[in-house]
């Protein structure tokens, strides 16, 4: 079957209002995967009985119509209030997976800025967080004409990376990295310097005219069931300073607080996020303790900087990948110099991202990785040798698996694995370090290592302790766990979920949202919080489908 002939069947059967034929046309396992479209929600069926399921829920509101084959695999679509895209997978004459993304509300659509409007004293949405996150949502906010404002604890747009360690750059490719409407010029770093990048997010919140508030940290918030509002304070010049949006999201990342393990001495150590250069430990001795990306970041720098002695306590096993491998097997087909050559856009390679269901992700990545173990096999080896522990996942599927499951535990090598396994960073593997007082760390097999200085390079609580933090723990736990699928591997628990928790999407609270992940997420799916905003600022009708239980608290 073509899949003219599929979308041709598959929109009479919804016209007639015939959820079992729509279904049928599904394989016994297929997936649907909606972006705000039908469910108003970000949402995967799998299965035919889940996917008659929704369209028993939405279908009528939803009134799909007018569905146009683009191509091979893309068509647009229309629904009573917006226009979509949508993307096709066909195996024989049944569907394996369908995506549907809504683009645009019909009467609402972005719209040419006609002039400097003075924001309103308390906008429709507040968005804490003025890293790429917030300000992605904000630039969208603005071409729809919602009240936005944007509140950051550090005083520019862009300190949150101007503020981290001097070596680190971007690990993945200029073309991931595009912020919405305004993209990196062409002559742009592959990989970009972290400086960089904060100072193209500072002038990208300028010349987008950004409702922004610098040195303005958020102190505490509340929901006013009464008045459908909430009541937040924001420090501003030193005073308390209340705002009354309907909509609160929280835009600090995918992450929440440094983790440091409370052992004896801990407060000796600085946490990675403390960490500027290493300039300051030139002949001196240090102890990095994680093997993530800051980790070897952090213990490259320390060796180009001259320090006597550098030691990576590895206390678990660590994804490693080449970057170039990397580049030219998972990144390049979508995000690349010959990508765009080949016509793929931005959007285009967002949506196909967006299109593959993370239930289907491991398998398609399993054979990347496989393919990347036997071309860098020398480096494998050269780290087996130094002791070091990698392994490619809990199934094999990589980096991109891992970071939507946890988000850390994996170095894209740029350098500080050969530092390892030339011996220029020691390492000592399958530890933890049990105490540590001024001049040393003793570690669980009971050695003790001489230390200047102590980096706890281990990563950073969920997302969620903003809620609890800002909010109260009632309302974190109501939310309950942000971020991962539910894949049952460590720190990611079951049930599957089949969506990131909590992201960009309605929660368990209402009026509460959470925005954050890469640059390239930022923009991808700013999208759709943006469109969910707006269609309820405008009282169009946004019957949710499904928000996701809590199964784990905060």
């Amino acid at each position: 079957m073509k899949p003219a002939d599929w979308l041709q069947n598959f929109s009479e059967a919804l016209g007639r209002g015939d959820i079992g034929e729509a279904a049928a046309l599904f394989e016994p396992g297929g997936f649907w995967r909606d972006l705000v479209a039908f469910t108003w929600n970000l949402k995967t069926c799998e299965g035919r009985a889940e996917i008659g399921a929704m369209l028993a829920a939405t279908l009528a509101a939803a009134k799909p119509q007018s569905f146009r084959m683009q191509g091979s695999e893309w068509f647009t679509f229309e629904t009573a209030v917006g226009r979509g895209v949508g993307h096709l997978r066909l195996r024989d004459k049944h569907a394996w997976t369908l995506l549907t993304a809504l683009q645009e509300l019909k009467g609402f659509e972005e719209e040419r800025e006609t002039g400097v409007a003075s924001p309103p004293r308390d906008p429709y949405v507040l968005i804490v967080g003025g890293g790429q996150g917030g300000i992605a949502l904000a630039a969208r906010l603005k071409r729809l004409s919602v009240p936005a404002l944007v509140v950051e604890k550090n005083e520019r747009a862009g300190d949150s990376w101007r503020k981290r360690y001097q070596s680190l750059c971007l690990h993945d490719p200029v073309w991931y990295d595009h912020m919405p409407y305004l993209p990196f010029p062409e002559h742009w770093p592959v990989f970009s310097p972290k400086d960089r990048i904060a100072d193209w997010l500072e002038m990208y919140a300028r010349v987008m005219q950004l409702d922004y508030w610098g040195s303005a940290p958020c102190r505490s918030a509340r929901f006013d069931e009464d008045r459908n509002l909430w009541e937040v304070v924001v420090e501003r010049n030193g005073e308390p300073v209340t705002l009354r949006p309907a909509h609160l999201v929280l835009a600090t990342g995918m992450s929440g607080f440094p983790e440091v393990p409370r052992i004896p001495g801990h407060e000796k150590a600085i946490h990675s996020s403390r960490y500027r250069d290493g300039a300051a430990w030139q002949g001196r001795r240090c102890v990095v303790v994680g093997a993530g990306t800051s980790a070897h970041d952090i213990c490259a720098d320390l060796v180009e900087s001259g320090a006597a002695e550098v030691t990576m306590i590895q206390r678990a096993p660590t994804i490693v990948a080449r970057s170039e491998t990397l580049m030219e097997l998972a990144w390049g087909p979508l995000y690349s110099e010959q990508a765009v050559a080949r016509g793929i856009t931005t959007p285009i390679a967002d949506l196909t991202v967006a299109s593959l269901p993370f239930r289907l992700l491991p398998s398609f990545q399993q054979p990347v990785y496989e393919e990347m173990r036997r071309r860098d096999a020398e480096l494998y080896a050269g780290l087996e040798k130094a002791g070091f522990l990698y392994n490619f996942g809990e199934d094999g599927s990589g980096i991109h698996s891992l970071y939507l499951r946890r988000g850390a535990g994996y170095y894209i090598e740029t350098g500080a694995s050969r530092m390892i396994i030339e011996g220029r960073i020691r390492l000592r593997s399958g530890v933890s370090v049990e105490a540590m007082n001024e001049r040393s760390v003793w570690l669980s097999e009971g050695e003790e290592l001489p230390a200047d200085l102590v980096v706890f390079a281990t990563g950073y609580g969920s997302m969620n302790q903003w809620a609890r933090e800002l909010i109260s723990p009632e309302v974190a736990d109501r939310v309950g766990k942000v971020w991962g699928l539910g894949s049952d591997t460590k720190a990611d628990p079951g049930p599957w979920v089949g969506e990131l928790r909590n992201m960009w999407k309605p929660t368990q609270q209402p009026n509460l949202w959470f925005h954050g992940g890469n640059l390239m997420q930022s923009r991808h799916y700013s999208l759709y919080l943006a469109l969910q905003l707006k269609a309820r600022m405008e009282a169009i009708p946004t019957p949710v489908y499904y928000v996701e239980p809590v199964h784990h608290k905060a």
